[in-house]
């Protein structure tokens, strides 16, 4: 299945510690690359993203944002260090003694660090609700990928089927191109003064021939069409094996110019070359 490595996708739920918010973006790049941005609670969980991901994509630079926004119900989890506050209340009792004008605000011992302090959440709570939002937003940009991939493959066919064609019309055009070689050739020699050996014409000619001829290069490129049709239907991601397709698509279609003697042949692999490079640019895409 064809899936594109350009895609974008959120998820957000509710957590022991808040709501947690994940974004996913990805564009294409030749390995997986990872550049994950975590709040500081949830930094140890890292690696276990990592692979989460990786289990799922297989190329592509991503780009992973989680945010955490706390909960109103954070506030009934707050606690008071009962034995902290006691120690505070004898010292001010102590100290009003000796400094009657010293006031001491209820406020201003709460701020006092370590009297409030925030009950731990439960970490495979916090775990569970993480890989959660972050599976829905993977599930999620995996249905974006295969979308996009769809219209990939869509123009890869079409890009196929036009090269396809063009390799047909130039088969068809070699007996006609091979008899203007050898009438080329003929009136040549006709023009010589003195009369050329049957023989030796016959043995330029096939040199000629030999020279231009695109019988292999027209099977391979055949050859190539059909690989490239089966790869698009393999349920593995593919886009490294069309990646190589390209380049021998592109040496078969360099070859084929550098043998041609007839403009017809010239301008097809001209056309071939702006096809295989509109079908490289889009491979580029693929995961």
């Amino acid at each position: 299945m064809i899936r594109s490595m350009t895609a974008y996708a959120s998820a957000e739920a509710a957590g022991p510690t808040g709501t947690l918010g994940c974004e996913l973006r990805t564009v294409n790049h030749r390995y997986l690359e990872l550049s994950p941005r975590l709040p500081d609670e949830l930094r140890g969980f890292e690696s276990q993203l990592r692979e989460r991901i990786a289990a799922k994509l297989s190329r592509g630079k991503v780009d992973l944002t989680v945010r955490l926004r706390g909960s109103e119900a954070r506030g009934e989890a707050l606690q008071v260090n009962q034995a902290l506050l006691a120690r505070l209340s004898e010292l001010s009792l102590d100290l009003d003694a000796r400094f009657p004008k010293m006031r001491i605000e209820f406020t201003e011992l709460l701020r006092f660090p370590g009297v409030l302090q925030q009950a731990e959440a439960d970490p495979e709570a916090v775990q569970a609700a993480l890989f959660d939002v972050l599976d829905r937003a993977l599930d999620a940009l995996g249905a974006t990928r295969e979308r996009e991939g769809a219209k990939l493959e869509e123009i890869l066919r079409d890009k196929l089927d036009a090269i396809e064609r063009i390799v047909a019309d130039v088969r068809g055009w070699m007996p006609e191109i091979r008899a203007g070689l050898r009438a080329r050739l003929e009136s040549r020699l006709a023009d010589l003064r003195q009369p050329a050996d049957p023989g030796r014409l016959e043995q330029e000619l096939v040199l000629q021939i030999t020279r231009c001829d695109v019988d292999e290069e027209l099977d391979r490129l055949a050859t190539h069409i059909a690989e490239t049709r089966r790869v698009l239907g393999l349920k593995e991601p593919v886009g490294r094996r069309l990646d190589f397709l390209m380049q021998e698509f592109n040496r078969e279609a360099n070859t084929l110019g550098s043998k041609s003697v007839d403009a017809r042949s010239t301008n097809a692999a001209v056309e071939l070359k702006v096809l295989i490079e509109q079908m490289r640019e889009q491979v580029q895409n693929i995961e």
